[in-house]
């Protein structure tokens, strides 16, 4: 399993790439794998504002339903519809095509208490 060293990582298993500002997330390989085939995924509204650590959303498998856990707190500025018709890019590019959330964020500091590539691996070990 690849975990992309341009990422940075929550303990709850979710991914973030920072780009202009904004704060993009999903969840990792590592997340899909466990759950399984992803068969629905609900996303927050596009202004709602998320609080770091806790619940923006859920992802429902064949075995599970589980919550998505913000990694920062901030604004959401877009999220991805295409999941709502394809859960299953969760599963076949957790990566690229199945972003979850752009967030504005209200406090870059807390991206300092994310992981780095080789410390999450070694969080899933």
């Amino acid at each position: 399993m690849s975990i992309p060293s341009n990422l940075l990582y929550s303990k709850d298993h979710e991914w973030v790439r920072t780009e202009d500002n904004k704060i993009i997330v999903g969840i990792t390989a590592f997340a899909q794998e466990e759950l399984g085939d992803i068969v629905f995924v609900e996303l927050p509204e596009v202004g709602q504002n998320i609080t770091a650590n806790e619940s923006f959303g859920s992802v429902e498998s064949v075995k599970t339903v589980s919550d998505l856990i913000a990694p920062v707190s901030g604004t959401v500025l877009e999220i991805n519809e295409e999941l709502s018709d394809q859960p299953e890019l969760v599963n076949e590019s957790p990566y690229e095509k199945a972003w979850m959330i752009v967030i504005e964020p209200s406090d870059l500091s807390e991206l300092e208490s994310l992981l780095n590539a080789e410390q999450y691996e070694q969080h899933i070990q």
